[in-house]
């Protein structure tokens, strides 16, 4: 998400606590940060597509829910 969106975001927050938003602007703000938080669990869910779990003897113990997840991702890629 740019720089310019993400100040957007920060902007309309600081109207809405202070004077309120117009129905456009409620409109704008709820968009924007819908798709910040899209971005936001896309880029958490690859980050936790790098991650394994091993175990004090080494042994790999990611719970099989991301194992899964990882193995679904891989397949998408191609």
């Amino acid at each position: 998400m740019s720089k310019e969106k993400l100040d957007r975001i920060n902007e309309l927050s600081k109207l809405a606590k202070t004077v309120g938003l117009t129905k456009k602007q409620a409109m704008e703000q709820k968009a924007l940060r819908n798709e910040y938080l899209s971005a936001f669990r896309s880029s958490f869910t690859d980050h936790l597509h790098t991650v394994k779990v091993v175990d004090a003897k080494g042994n790999d113990v990611t719970p099989q829910k991301l194992k899964d997840s990882k193995a679904q991702k891989h397949k998408r890629l191609h």
